[in-house]
């Protein structure tokens, strides 16, 4: 997905593929961070067996320069 679609979507979460272009990286780098130490991507995850999703806002804030202080969706 493109940063305006994302924009435009109504979905409550992403998934690792939506969001890797906008990134500038592969969607499995981003699920292995997740796993890994999602406290370093700078946006919240919710890693569940192989899926990782993330919560749409919150990514849009991260992109937008709001840093992420673990705070509720």
């Amino acid at each position: 997905m493109t940063l305006q679609e994302i924009r435009e979507s109504d979905k409550l979460f992403l998934t690792a593929n939506d969001i890797a272009k906008v990134c500038g990286c592969t969607s499995q780098k981003i699920r292995e961070q997740a796993r890994r130490r999602p406290e370093l991507l700078g946006f919240p995850v919710t890693v569940t067996g192989h899926r990782v999703k993330i919560p749409r806002k919150q990514f849009l804030r991260y992109i937008d320069g709001e840093p992420y202080r673990g705070e509720a969706t």
